[in-house]
């Protein structure tokens, strides 16, 4: 009966270094996340301003719906 807790205990201490080792690296991937996410910030900004700068142009030049007859 000893034998099954010290086994236990082994197996929960086992866990217990898992789940440590776990939180640490989920934690230094958000911290990558987030510094990505700040490096990449301007440049998303940059690309967005330029679609709509796009999107604008295109306006004028659309076409109505349907099928062009030839």
């Amino acid at each position: 009966m000893v034998a099954w807790v010290g086994l236990s205990f082994a197996g929960l201490v086992v866990l217990a270094v898992c789940a440590i080792k776990l939180a640490v690296a989920v934690n230094g991937l958000a911290r990558e996340l987030d510094r990505t996410r700040r490096r990449l910030e301007p440049k998303q900004q940059t690309l967005q301003g330029e679609l709509r700068t796009l999107q604008k142009t295109r306006e004028p030049q659309t076409q109505q719906h349907g099928v062009r007859s030839s």
